[in-house]
C-alpha cells in the first residue's frame, strides 16, 4: 500500500471530472482555506481539440477510445440479444464533452414524483427550481423560470429553414400545440430546442464550471487518474487509491464525493467494500458496507430514428459529404457555418395517451437522415425524428465481473422487458409516423427509410426496435437517494448510508429517470448538493413558479 505524502491531503477528493464533478469543483474551492482534488480518469479537454469543441463534430469521438470509455450492455434477451453499446465520456468534462449539447431540465411532475417519496420532500421542483437558475444564464432572456448570471449558457437553436418550417407545421396538423420554452412555464408541445452551445462553441461542464477556477492554487486537477477503490478506516472513508502513469497512487481526504455517473460510481463502491454483501464475496472483496441497492435501479432511455427521403436539396446532407468537411470546419473557425451547432435545434414532448398526466414521448427533430456514429441512410437529403418513451418502468442492474478495476462491469438493462415499455414503443414509432405524414411535408416527401413500408403491426414495430434501437445515453438511477431498502445515498446530504465520508453526486443518485436528456438534471443535483456539503442554507423553493409548469 502506498503511503500518502502529506501534500496530498485535501479536504475533498472528487472522483470524476465530469458534469457533476466540474459543479462540485467550482463551490468547493471557493473557499481559499479549502483544498480540493479532482481526479479524472480520462484526458484533459484541450483548447485545440476540434471533435471536442465544434457543435457539429460531436459523432466522431463516440465510439473513439481517446474520447470514450466504450461500454457495452450484456446480450439483452428482448433486443435481439444485441450487445447495447454506450458512449461516455473519456475526458474531462465527462460526457458532457462528448454529448449531442441537448439541454433538457425534465417535467415539474418528475420532481413532484420524487418528493412524494419518503424523505425526498425536498426534491419537489419548487425546491429544484432555484438551482436550475442559479447555474445557467439563459440566452433568450430571465424569467420566472430561467437564470442569467450562472456560469452554464444556454442558447436556444434557431431552428430556421423549409424542414424545420415544415415540422412545427406538421406538428400542428397533428394535433400538438406549440411552445416557447420547453424548460419554461410549459415543457409539452413543440419548440426550439436550448443547446448547451455558446457561440459556436460546446459549453460543457468543464468549460463553464472548471476551466474559469483552474488559477485557484487549493484546486487541482489530476487527468489520467483512474481510481481503483476508496480507502475506509472502519466505516469512514479516509482516501482513494488510484493509477496515474502505470503507478498507484493513495491520496488522504477529509471527505471523498464520487462524481463518476451511473456507472462508474456504483462499480467504485463495489470495488470498494461498498454493495450488495453476496457479489462482494463471491468476488473476494471485503464487506464495508452491505448495500442491497448499489448497482440495481438502472435506467435508460432507448431511442430510434424515424428517417425519410426529402425530394427537395433543403437538406443538411451536403455539409456531412467528405469533401464538404474541411470547408465546413474552415467556416467554424471563422465562426460562421453548419459546424456552429449541434443540429438538434427542436423538437418536442407529447403523451402517447391523452389520460397520462404529463408527456412520456420526447421528439427530436433533425435536417439530415443520419445515425450518431455519422453513418447516413441515403446518399441524397431526407430527415429524421428521434423518438422513444422517456418514463419506462423497465429497471436493470450494474454487477462488476472482477475485483479488478479495470474489467468493465456487467450491465443489464432489460430494454422491452415490460408490458408498458413494449406498448408505449408502438404509440411511440406511430406518433413519430403520424407527424412526418401530415400534409406539411408532401412536397418534401420522398418516402420513408425506416423503419420502412414492410413495418406495420405492433409486433413488426417491436422487431424493428429490438434491431435497430440505441441508447440514447441516459444512464441514471444505481445509487439512488431515498430511505427504502434500496437507497444507497441520504436524501438531504448524499452521503452513503451507513458510512462517513463518503457521499455520491451525479445520475445514479436520481430515484427515477426524468422524461427527457439528463445533463441538466445532474448539474441542478451538483448545484443543490454543493449547499448541503458546505453547511450553506438551501435556496428557498419558488412554489409559485409550479403554476401550470409543464402541463
Amino acid at each position: 500500500m502506498p503511503s500518502p505524502a502529506a501534500e496530498d491531503t485535501f479536504d475533498f477528493v472528487i472522483v470524476g471530472g465530469g458534469s457533476a464533478g466540474c459543479v462540485l469543483a467550482r463551490h468547493l474551492s471557493a473557499d481559499p482555506s479549502c483544498r480540493v482534488l479532482v481526479l479524472e480518469a480520462g484526458r484533459p479537454d484541450f483548447w485545440w481539440d476540434v471533435f471536442i469543441h465544434m457543435p457539429a463534430a460531436f459523432a466522431f469521438p463516440l465510439g473513439n477510445r481517446f474520447y470514450d470509455w466504450g461500454y457495452r450492455s450484456e446480450p439483452e434477451p428482448h433486443m435481439a440479444g444485441r450487445e447495447i453499446y454506450h458512449a461516455r465520456g473519456k475526458v474531462l468534462g465527462g460526457s458532457s464533452s462528448i454529448n449531442g449539447m441537448i439541454f433538457q431540465r425534465g417535467n415539474p411532475l418528475d420532481y413532484e414524483a420524487w418528493a412524494e417519496l419518503p424523505g425526498l420532500e425536498r426534491w419537489s421542483y419548487a425546491h429544484c427550481l432555484p438551482y436550475f437558475k442559479r447555474m445557467e444564464t439563459c440566452a433568450d432572456g430571465e424569467d420566472a423560470y430561467r437564470g442569467r448570471e450562472g456560469p452554464l449558457v444556454v442558447e436556444r437553436g434557431p431552428a430556421k429553414g423549409r424542414l424545420f418550417d415544415a415540422f412545427f407545421e406538421a406538428a400542428q396538423q397533428a394535433g400538438h400545440g406549440l411552445t416557447d420554452d420547453v424548460n419554461g412555464s410549459r415543457q409539452e408541445g413543440f419548440g426550439r430546442f436550448d443547446r448547451n452551445v455558446r457561440r459556436g462553441l460546446r459549453w460543457s461542464a468543464a468549460r463553464a464550471h472548471l476551466h474559469p477556477v483552474r488559477h485557484r492554487k487549493n484546486l487541482e486537477v489530476r487527468c489520467r487518474s483512474f481510481a481503483q477503490r476508496i480507502v475506509f478506516e472502519g466505516r469512514r472513508a479516509v482516501g482513494v487509491e488510484y493509477v496515474r502513469a502505470g503507478k498507484v497512487e493513495r491520496v488522504t481526504a477529509g471527505e471523498v464525493i464520487s462524481c463518476g455517473g451511473a456507472i462508474n460510481s456504483p462499480q467504485l463502491l463495489q470495488l470498494s467494500g461498498v454493495g450488495p454483501a453476496p457479489l462482494l464475496r463471491g468476488l473476494g472483496i471485503d464487506v464495508v458496507q452491505d448495500l442491497p441497492g448499489v448497482g440495481e435501479n438502472l435506467q435508460d432511455h432507448l431511442e430510434v430514428y424515424v428517417q425519410h427521403a426529402c425530394m427537395r436539396p433543403v437538406s443538411l446532407a451536403p455539409n456531412f459529404r467528405w469533401r464538404r468537411r474541411p470547408w465546413v470546419g474552415l467556416q467554424w473557425l471563422a465562426g460562421r457555418g453548419p459546424g456552429m451547432t449541434n443540429h438538434f435545434e427542436a423538437g418536442g414532448f407529447v403523451r402517447s395517451r391523452p389520460e397520462l398526466p404529463y408527456p412520456n414521448l420526447m421528439i427530436h427533430f433533425l435536417p439530415l437522415a443520419i445515425r450518431y456514429d455519422g453513418t447516413t441512410a441515403t446518399r441524397g437529403h431526407g430527415y429524421q425524428l428521434h423518438i422513444g418513451p422517456m418514463l419506462s418502468d423497465a429497471r436493470g442492474t450494474l454487477r462488476i465481473r472482477s475485483a479488478d478495476p479495470a474489467v468493465p462491469p456487467a450491465l443489464r438493462f432489460g430494454y422491452l422487458s415490460t408490458e408498458q415499455d413494449r406498448r408505449e414503443w408502438v404509440e411511440a414509432v406511430e406518433c413519430a409516423r403520424t407527424i412526418l405524414g401530415q400534409r406539411a411535408f408532401a412536397d418534401l416527401d420522398g418516402g420513408e427509410l425506416s423503419p420502412g413500408s414492410d413495418v406495420h403491426t405492433s409486433e413488426e414495430i417491436l422487431d424493428w426496435v429490438a434491431r435497430e434501437g440505441e441508447t440514447a445515453l441516459h444512464p441514471s438511477c444505481t445509487c439512488k437517494m431515498g430511505h427504502d431498502e434500496l437507497a444507497v445515498v441520504d436524501p438531504d446530504t448524499l452521503r452513503v448510508r451507513g458510512l462517513e465520508g463518503l457521499r455520491v453526486v451525479d445520475a445514479s443518485v436520481m430515484p427515477t429517470i426524468t422524461n427527457a436528456n439528463i445533463y441538466a438534471p445532474v448539474m441542478m443535483i451538483a448545484e443543490k448538493a454543493a449547499d448541503a456539503i458546505l453547511g450553506r442554507k438551501p435556496l428557498a423553493p419558488e412554489v409559485a413558479a409550479l403554476t401550470g409548469a409543464g402541463l
